[in-house]
């Protein structure tokens, strides 16, 4: 059995919450230089061009890259021979949320009751998902989520018969409904199978995956490359102003679901694709 102090969690999530929000990935820049080669629109070059600067200063002046600097989401995959000590886990990663958007100077997005819209103050709560895991190591995953591109987010229960094709035709349908909102280029997170809630999750969770890396499963993998031909064949472009490139990546992920269920979420993420992770 291993212990760890909840207080290395609270910062290492500090730190995280930061680094994603100045850091982008490189997998990430290299898909904008990739964008950049493949689109033909002038104004959607000029526009990739702009991005891939915008990251250049963010990281260089450690700034945000957006104003949206979202809801914190935070994946912990505990290992089973982990005991943490010093407080309550859920809490700790509360604190470092409130450290790395304080000491970030990061906005504050988050409103205490849905209803009532009092902001937090602090970006806290998070959005916290848990796996447990064998071992003794603890890996953080910090993801923030921006809120117009989460808006455009959509989910629906098919009916079986629908199968791959209607999968294809509401992934199509929530990209176009989105357009210009969700900040493209986009990376389409698409979670098929499980039941509601875990479609939904493992939409999240496929914007995770290193930008491109195609899914172990052949099938899956054809279906994303066709889906992502599909999207780049809508003529939306960068920043919505028309041109090839609408994503920069598709990547899904499957669970199994019930006889009578085909559940589908796509969870759209915009062009700063953030996402920053640690081992403890």
């Amino acid at each position: 059995m291993r212990t760890i102090d909840v207080a290395e969690v609270t910062a290492v999530v500090a730190e995280l919450c930061k680094k994603a929000n100045f850091e982008l990935g490189e997998d990430v820049l290299a898909a904008f230089k990739k964008a950049l080669e493949d689109e033909l629109s002038l104004t959607g070059k000029d526009i990739l061009q702009q991005l891939i600067e915008n990251a250049r200063i963010a990281r260089e002046e450690e700034v945000p890259m957006c104003q949206d600097t979202g809801f914190a989401v935070v994946f912990l995959e505990v290992g089973q021979e982990v005991h943490f000590t010093g407080g309550d886990l859920y809490a700790a990663v509360n604190e470092g949320v409130r450290r790395g958007y304080t000491e970030g100077y990061l906005r504050k997005s988050i409103v205490g009751h849905p209803f009532r819209r009092q902001n937090t103050g602090d970006n806290t709560p998070a959005v916290i998902h848990t796996r447990i895991v064998p071992g003794d190591r603890v890996k953080i995953t910090v993801a923030p989520k921006g809120g117009g591109s989460e808006n455009m987010s959509a989910l629906r229960m098919l009916k079986p018969a629908e199968g791959e094709e209607g999968v294809k035709r509401f992934v199509l349908e929530v990209v176009k409904n989105a357009g210009p909102n969700p900040c493209p280029p986009l990376v389409v997170g698409v979670g098929i199978g499980g039941t509601m809630e875990k479609a939904a999750l493992l939409a999240k969770e496929a914007l995770l995956r290193p930008l491109g890396e195609p899914h172990p499963d052949e099938d899956v993998a054809r279906l994303e490359r066709e889906l992502l031909e599909s999207i780049n064949r809508l003529g939306i472009g960068p920043q919505g102003l028309g041109g090839r490139v609408t994503a920069l990546a598709v990547h899904v992920e499957v669970f199994p679901c019930h006889i009578a269920s085909l559940p589908v979420a796509v969870n759209l993420n915009c062009h700063a694709s953030r996402h920053k992770e640690a081992l403890l």
